[in-house]
């Protein structure tokens, strides 16, 4: 179950290097709010995928769920309640503001991931 796949990896460091860019530089009204949350599942996809052999469904829903998971504990305030109101690492980690247009945008990553699993583009080795 456990094992290294490189095409995973190599997708999970390009998505979070975007997604640093986004969170960075880009200060939009679609990009940040939208986009990112679609890719932030994705990249949390394929770090899962990178170390653990396991079915693209089950891995794909157990994504949504956590990132839904996540979403829910930002409606009850989870930072103040950890009293981690003040830091902001854990504030860009856990999120402090719940937005329902957010459980739209990880279900539209969810469907990506499925429609590109399904086509099997990331099961073909990456040449470098």
């Amino acid at each position: 179950m456990l094992t290294l796949n490189k095409n995973y990896l190599a997708l999970t460091v390009l998505l979070f290097i975007l997604e640093t860019v986004i969170a960075l530089y880009v200060h939009d009204q679609f990009i940040r709010p939208y986009l990112g949350d679609v890719l932030v599942v994705i990249l949390i996809y394929c770090f899962v995928k990178s170390f653990l052999k396991v079915p693209a469904v089950p891995a794909a829903f157990g994504v949504l769920l956590f990132a839904c998971g996540i979403e829910m504990l930002q409606y009850f305030n989870f930072v103040t309640v950890l009293g981690l109101e003040n830091h902001k690492v854990a504030r860009i980690v856990l999120g402090s503001s719940f937005d329902w247009q957010d459980l739209l945008a990880y279900l539209g990553g969810f469907g990506l991931l499925l429609f590109f699993e399904n086509r099997s583009v990331l099961k073909k080795p990456l040449s470098f």
